[in-house]
């Protein structure tokens, strides 16, 4: 009998086997939250009865908030459910690459290894044959513009799907998206608001599609299960679009960027070296400490930081801004190391 290898553990922030971490470094999502408004929507959303299978409203109101026709807004039960399923898009029109940036998501990859796609990682807009290129911005883990952005939307090949990953766009604290209106028309738009309402156990995501892009809209949209969101779900991405919601944003970010300078300031005080980030989390090099037995002994002091080798970057911390009592207790923990 053939017996199919176990494939990888898949690596995440947030909870693991040990529970809820009392200090989460390891996710990006919005410490500040859970935003009020959202939260009481969700937690009042009707869940005895079925979404409409269309979300006729929900789509509408998200085509109004980002003044595009209704029609462009593709709904996704989350980020990761939206990349497999535009990398099958892709692989059953005859895509046989994918372009990835130098670090990213890794169900990007995991999507196109599912499809048998093969995959590079280059930055800058040279020639490629890929069918299939992603961009993210701000980028994960480093939280940093990804450069060039412009450039390669530019230089994208006729028949070149591109997806701009904007899960840390709401939670940029510095500068802005590298591209204009007629830019971003050329590309698919990946928008996953949990994260920036700090409710990211509400699993609801869309898209806007490129314009005139209605044939691969469609095809996208036909390899969607029934209901992809739920009735929570859709609380949560209507009450995204309100000024409401917009304003206690963007409040949330003059407090997480108090607490991402002052977390820096620890970490420097600490012996790490910080690199340049314009969201609300960065990447640290943690002096002579080896990352992995750093992020096991802290998190028996219910910390956790992420260890982002499995980003490529190893020898480095991603960490987000916390409260100040969570960054106390961060210097507590690692004196307690020496």
């Amino acid at each position: 009998m053939l017996i199919e290898p176990r494939p990888a553990p898949t690596v995440h922030g947030g909870p693991d086997a040990l529970g809820v971490p009392l200090h989460d470094f390891s996710t990006n999502g919005n410490a500040a939250g859970p935003c009020p408004e959202v939260l009481a929507a969700v937690q009042t959303a009707d869940a005895t009865r079925y979404p409409d299978p269309d979300y006729r409203a929900l789509r509408a109101g998200l085509g109004r908030f980002h003044g595009v026709a209704a029609g462009r807004i593709v709904l996704a039960a989350s980020a990761s459910e939206f990349i497999f399923r535009i990398t099958a898009a892709a692989a059953r029109s005859g895509a046989r690459a994918v372009r990835l940036p130098a670090c990213s998501f890794g169900d990007c990859a995991r999507a196109a290894q599912a499809w048998g796609l093969a995959t590079t990682r280059v930055e800058g807009d040279g020639d490629d044959s890929a069918a299939l290129r992603w961009c993210c911005d701000p980028s994960s883990p480093q939280g940093q513009a990804q450069p060039g952005l412009a450039a390669i939307v530019d230089a994208l090949p006729a028949g070149t799907t591109c997806v701009l990953d904007l899960a840390y766009e709401p939670l940029r604290l510095e500068g802005a998206l590298a591209l204009d209106a007629a830019r971003r028309d050329r590309v698919w738009q990946l928008w996953t608001p949990n994260k920036a309402l700090g409710l990211t156990g509400v699993r609801a995501a869309y898209a806007v599609a490129p314009l005139g892009a209605e044939a691969q809209r469609a095809q996208v949209e036909s390899l969607a299960p029934s209901w992809p969101v739920s009735a929570h779900g859709v609380a949560l991405l209507t009450h995204w679009a309100t000024a409401e919601t917009q304003h206690w944003l963007a409040d949330s970010l003059d407090t997480l960027r108090a607490w991402k300078a002052r977390l820096s300031a620890l970490c420097e005080e600490l012996g790490w070296h910080c690199d340049a980030s314009v969201a609300n989390f960065f990447c640290a090099r943690p002096g002579a400490h080896d990352v992995a037995t750093l992020c096991t002994s802290l998190r028996a002091h219910g910390i956790k930081l992420r260890d982002t080798a499995s980003f490529g970057r190893a020898g480095q911390v991603r960490l987000s801004a916390l409260p100040p009592a969570s960054q106390d207790a961060l210097r507590i923990a690692v004196a307690a190391l020496r």
